[in-house]
């Protein structure tokens, strides 16, 4: 299982004609996600939600996605603004890293990357989509403006909505965030969307990020993380001894066995 979030609308329909068979998947906290696959290939689930704007609200869309399908990895997709003049309308931007808030910045999962890499390599996204632009694997800013990123001085794109800001808060799931440039951050935002530059950035984003979908294992993050569960740790305690607190992450529950004599 392959998740893919959105924080727009017109994020979420660019993806959302990509897939086929969708079904509402109902999360028990009220969140609504559509599970469908990729056009042929239905060996490759992917589980779409919307999760809205703010970082708050993706963090928590984040984690009942992970918690709800164990997926192989969280592709955030969607529209970001140019910081720099040589990142053009319509390319996209595969993010190598996430500047959050402040000083945070977050590294994308090696093995990401390279699959995005070769997805670019082969131009393995669905057909006929012929993407406007060049794909770019850079570093992004995430949430409010640049000026909001101090130390993102190697940021080229700023994404405003703060969601992909939520992917480091479970490290044993890879994420990575894939942004199709709608606008530029030099205060031209009205013009761009008129001349309906978000809505090709946001076709150009889903097309990379079914091709990378479809690319990524479905099964093998998810048996690396089961395999990754330490073994079972026993403490025994006999007369007078006693076990003190073994401090660390406990799997399972806690027993205490006494002896016949009651020791």
């Amino acid at each position: 299982m392959i998740v893919v979030l959105t924080a727009l609308e017109v994020e979420h329909e660019a993806v959302r004609a990509h897939l086929r068979d969708l079904r509402p998947h109902h999360h028990r906290a009220g969140t609504v996600f559509e599970v469908g696959h990729p056009a042929g290939r239905a060996d490759r689930p992917v589980a779409l939600a919307g999760i809205g704007r703010g970082a708050a609200t993706a963090a928590t869309a984040t984690e009942r996605a992970i918690a709800e399908f164990a997926p192989a990895a969280v592709l955030f997709v969607g529209v970001a603004d140019a910081l720099r003049p040589w990142v053009r309308l319509g390319d996209v931007v595969v993010a190598t890293k996430v500047h959050g808030a402040g000083s945070r910045a977050w590294e994308t999962s090696h093995g990401l990357v390279q699959l995005a890499r070769h997805v670019s390599r082969t131009r393995a996204w669905p057909e006929p989509v012929d993407l406007v632009g060049s794909v770019h694997f850079e570093p992004i800013a995430a949430g409010g403006s640049h000026r909001d990123h101090p130390g993102a001085d190697d940021a080229v794109a700023v994404e405003p909505e703060g969601a992909v800001d939520a992917g480091h808060l479970h490290p044993g799931t890879p994420t990575i965030a894939i942004r199709g440039i709608g606008g530029t951050g030099d205060g031209t935002g009205a013009a761009t969307d008129a001349e309906g530059w978000p809505a090709i950035a946001a076709a150009n984003a889903a097309a990379f990020a079914l091709g990378l979908a479809v690319a990524v294992d479905p099964t093998g993050t998810a048996e690396r993380r089961a395999e990754a569960v330490p073994p079972a740790v026993h403490n025994e305690a006999h007369g007078n001894a006693a076990v003190q607190a073994q401090i660390g992450v406990v799997h399972g529950g806690i027993v205490f066995n006494r002896s016949p004599d009651g020791t």
